[in-house]
């Protein structure tokens, strides 16, 4: 049965340009020009993909993602612009029930190779993704601001006295990541005592934004990562857009963030590879945990085999709870998991740590 995909956009040359990509799926494709005329497209007719604009007349896309989740769930990849404010909403939507986004024309030419491949890999993987996940995805309870009090802040200021390191967390999500992530970061206690390092495949306008959020519901102080920022026990580092996230140890015993701009080989930058090999080379690999949620492609799976085969602890997400099966999959298919587990049983695992 051909796959149904709705453009919702009120720009035409947007809708134009989204069309011609997408077309070469063999898609049916039609089109709305506001929220309000995608709700009721999306309420009379079972779409397998929406890609939704933000800012539209009648109904805004934040809006109509609101209502499309909450009547017919469906799979949403929001059409952002890569500005600050723009990341804050897709966030929003991204919270509401939207699983990825994709780069608006304008802000980076559409045409080009390396973001018509970015859509056409994300329509298509969106494309499969059973209705009961989506049905997940919007009944999940909203994360509430947690305001660090003056213990939590007290916590927070002994773990940079007490800098020694016993374990550290490495992480790699890509499509549906974002909110396994903020449930992650909300979930671990103020007296946590070990640096978490994540890798979620964002630019930098995205990263900022995310770890600021992050760190709204967190009651460990969440960072974007910057060139020789230190890694601390208890500390939330999230790889910032653009730059893969690497680590030193200094003659000190200090050990240290090292960006590198260099893209190398790597589709993704940040890439989940990168991180984690970087990590093998710097750190013991007994106090490495390696953790694969979902996500298009293979990112991460090979590094999570050296860690494997290192004596690195390593987790996948399976494929009754991962959103995209893709990342964990490649990991687990390559011999790189030590334990699949639904998401939850992840969560609770990274929380109880010893």
């Amino acid at each position: 049965m051909t796959k149904k995909v709705l453009i919702v956009d009120d720009s035409a040359l947007v809708r134009k340009q989204l069309s011609e990509i997408i077309s070469t799926l063999n898609y049916d494709i039609e089109f709305a020009k506001n929220g309000k005329e995608a709700v009721d497209k999306a309420t009379a007719f079972q779409y397998d993909v929406i890609t939704m604009d933000i800012n539209m007349p009648v109904m805004d896309g934040i809006e109509a993602v609101r209502q499309i989740m909450k009547a017919k769930p469906t799979a949403i990849l929001m059409v952002s612009s890569l500005t600050t404010a723009d990341a804050n909403i897709t966030m929003d939507a991204l919270n509401l029930g939207a699983i990825d986004y994709i780069s608006k024309p304008g802000t980076m030419n559409i045409g080009k190779s390396e973001n018509r491949e970015d859509i056409l890999q994300k329509v298509k993987s969106l494309s499969l993704i059973p209705v009961r996940r989506l049905q997940r995805q919007a009944i999940r309870p909203p994360l509430r601001e947690r305001k660090k009090t003056e213990q939590t802040l007290k916590v927070n200021e002994n773990k940079v006295i007490n800098k020694e390191i016993k374990k550290i967390i490495l992480i790699g999500s890509s499509t549906g990541g974002p909110g396994l992530i903020e449930q992650i970061c909300a979930s671990l206690p103020a007296n946590y005592k070990y640096p978490v390092c994540i890798v979620q495949h964002m630019p930098a306008q995205f990263t900022s934004a995310f770890a600021a959020r992050l760190n709204r519901t967190s009651a460990l102080d969440v960072h974007e990562s910057a060139q020789n920022m230190e890694l601390l026990p208890g500390n939330i580092y999230v790889a910032r857009g653009g730059v893969h996230m690497n680590f030193i140890k200094k003659v000190s015993g200090k050990f240290l963030i090292r960006e590198d701009e260099n893209k190398g080989n790597n589709f993704f930058q940040p890439s989940v590879n990168n991180m984690m090999l970087s990590a093998l080379e710097t750190f013991d690999p007994s106090i490495l945990v390696g953790v694969i949620l979902t996500g298009i492609g293979d990112d991460g799976a090979d590094a999570m085999v050296k860690l494997k085969k290192s004596g690195a602890y390593t987790l996948g997400e399976s494929e009754a709870s991962a959103t995209v099966y893709g990342m964990p999959k490649e990991a687990y298919d390559r011999g790189g998991v030590t334990e699949q587990l639904d998401f939850p049983q992840i969560l609770k695992r990274i929380a109880t740590l010893k």
